[in-house]
């Protein structure tokens, strides 16, 4: 299998140099040249526990590491979940959630970069290599990112954050890792500014060289690849093709279900769920992609304009075509709107919905009545999303819960009127800890000279 870029102009990468470059050479998303067809293995997968199936899509895409060293790398990063399921799937009321939240930072990023974390160990140490790691976050992944990669040999990680603008329990879960190869960059500026730096960053091939630079941030295929494990179990779980509902920002999380769909796993649809930065909801419903101003509400994780996984859908819905791709890309670049003028539906398969602070509230506040269950600010998104979703197929509905509610306590107490109804000892031995983290600008050559100054 060999990983090719969206843009065209770089050469086709084995699955280990695609995980240590994370941006083609051409400024492109890595993709997989195909994705295998998976309708004769389904009989045989729906009997395999969540890690066997994930070591089972594992070994489609990657070829340049020993089978058996690649099943306990999975093995390894899944045996670090509290529940036995890693992603449980539970009733509440109606609908069916699934629990992806039950890593070492309480989030579903933790799927994906307990993953990485060890592929790069991997992968450095069969090279006696070294990786200075990039990434940006408007929440969530910033501390899975960094429990994934502390303390390991050979790596450093430069995480970036909107300073103010992520929950104060997202930025502890960061700032308080004591490991020497952690470093915390608060910008002064919102996660666009951020994921602008890394990505100019990761795009100097200079730079990147001579500092061997490397991407966690979902722009990393390794990562949507560990996504798509939880979509092919909860299918192949289901009694008929789920629709799920999902809360994203990024586009990372759905695509990881659009590309397990282009498998042949059996999927009846998608909902798009978003908050006010509803750039996405736009785009399914009018085929333009129109930047604006990021608005900050309860669901930070999603405060989000410039989706960084948005080209790889861009890509196959244009027929893998880079011409039309960087076409479409540089015209959002330059003017901050894009469009797919074919005629054709803009998301095939997929339905879009915002949903504002009152509506996540108020879905927070009417599920834990009725239902003793608390939802974070983000499955609200999606619960609300599920809620308008109306279809007469009978299809079942699958909506990801993709945070633990502790995270988010100040959301929680508005919602249901008391503090402390959330919480989680991970959480709370963080009140009292050591705290790092460097207050930057939102320029690219602070951050430059301060990657410069700390490298390995």
């Amino acid at each position: 299998m060999r990983y090719v870029s969206t843009r065209g102009a770089s050469r086709p990468l084995p699955f280990t140099e695609a995980v240590l470059a994370g941006l083609a050479p051409d400024g492109g998303l890595l993709l997989p040249e195909t994705f295998p067809n998976v309708r004769d293995r389904l009989p045989a997968w729906k009997a395999l526990s969540y890690t066997e199936l994930a070591q089972a899509l594992f070994r489609l895409y990657v070829d340049d590491v020993p089978g058996q060293r690649l099943d306990a790398i999975v093995a390894d990063a899944f045996g670090a979940f509290e529940h036995p399921d890693v992603a449980p799937l539970v009733q509440v009321g109606e609908r069916r959630l699934l629990e992806l939240f039950h890593g070492p930072t309480l989030s579903f990023k933790d799927v994906a970069l307990q993953v990485l974390g060890r592929l790069f160990e991997h992968v450095l140490g069969g090279r006696g290599g070294r990786l200075n790691v990039l990434g940006a976050t408007s929440g969530d992944t910033g501390s899975a990112a960094i429990a994934g990669v502390r303390g390991r040999p050979g790596m450093r990680i430069f995480m970036l954050y909107p300073a103010g603008r992520t929950s104060a329990l997202q930025e502890l879960q960061m700032t308080t890792v004591a490991d020497a190869n952690v470093h915390c960059l608060a910008i002064d500026g919102s996660f666009d500014d951020c994921q602008g730096i890394v990505k100019a960053l990761l795009g100097d091939p200079i730079l990147k060289r001579r500092h061997c630079l490397g991407a966690v941030n979902s722009i990393n295929w390794a990562r949507v690849l560990a996504q798509m494990s939880y979509y092919a179990y909860a299918a192949l779980a289901s009694p008929a093709p789920p629709v799920f509902v999902v809360p994203t920002g990024n586009f990372g999380n759905i695509f990881a279900g659009l590309a397990v769909r282009e498998m042949g796993v059996p999927i009846a649809g998608f909902v798009l769920a978003t908050n006010d930065n509803d750039i996405l909801a736009r785009f399914v419903g009018t085929g333009v992609y129109r930047r604006r101003q990021v608005r900050r509400t309860l669901s930070p994780s999603m405060d989000i304009q410039v989706a960084s996984n948005f080209e790889r859908f861009v890509h196959l819905r244009l027929g893998r075509d880079p011409v039309r791709t960087r076409a479409f890309m540089a015209a959002f670049a330059e003017t901050g709107q894009a469009s797919l003028a074919d005629g054709g539906a803009p998301a095939p398969g997929v339905e879009a919905m915002a949903v504002d602070d009152a509506t996540t509230l108020a879905t927070m506040r009417a599920v834990h009545a009725r239902h003793g269950y608390l939802p974070d600010p983000h499955t609200a998104v999606g619960l609300a999303a599920a809620e308008r979703l109306a279809r007469g197929d009978g299809a079942p509905v699958i909506c990801l819960a993709v945070a633990h509610p502790a995270k988010f306590p100040r959301a929680v107490a508005r919602a249901v009127g008391e503090a402390g109804v959330a919480t989680h000892p991970t959480l709370a031995a963080l009140a009292d800890a050591p705290r790092r983290r460097a207050e930057l600008p939102a320029e690219r050559q602070a951050v430059e000279r301060y990657v410069q100054d700390h490298a390995d």
